[in-house]
């Protein structure tokens, strides 16, 4: 069974919020996805946080915070998690010296994300906005070799 348009939406947020917030409890996650206009409940919230393989961990000065997986116990993500957000993705578009990855309204900075952490060998870095994110190849790969690799990455997984 596939996860619907929503509820991957819904995972996107909850990715862009642990990544770029201190979050320490579900409490705090779900008012702030509701914020998003995603109203969940405790046992949705807990699945998705299951399934993004997020976890509490530690803090040096004391306290708790929410982690993906992905971000800080790995060099890089799964191509899986990448994969996952494929029905976000609307396109990939070659230019001359960059790839632009056209995302549905929300979610582009998400994907970003897991672009960076994914620690791509091809990729120097992303810019995000709303919906667009803007690749920057690394010198000695084309950006029709860097967008092809990108449309790979982000589609769904078979």
């Amino acid at each position: 069974m596939t996860d619907s348009a929503d509820t991957r939406a819904r995972r996107a947020a909850i990715v862009e919020l642990i990544r770029t917030r201190h979050v320490a409890t579900q409490a705090e996650l779900r008012d702030l996805l509701a914020a998003r206009g995603f109203e969940v409940t405790q046992a949705t919230l807990s699945r998705d946080l299951a399934k993004l393989h997020a976890r509490r961990a530690s803090l040096p000065d004391g306290g708790t915070a929410y982690e993906l997986e992905g971000f800080a116990a790995r060099s890089g993500i799964e191509p899986v998690q990448l994969a996952a957000m494929a029905d976000m993705v609307l396109g990939v578009r070659d230019g001359a010296a960059m790839v632009v990855v056209h995302t549905k309204p929300g979610v582009a900075a998400a994907i970003a994300a897991l672009l960076d952490q994914a620690r791509l060998d091809s990729v120097l870095g992303t810019i995000a906005g709303d919906d667009t994110i803007f690749v920057v190849p690394e010198r000695r790969v084309s950006a029709r070799t860097l967008a092809r690799r990108l449309e790979q990455l982000l589609s769904p997984a078979r």
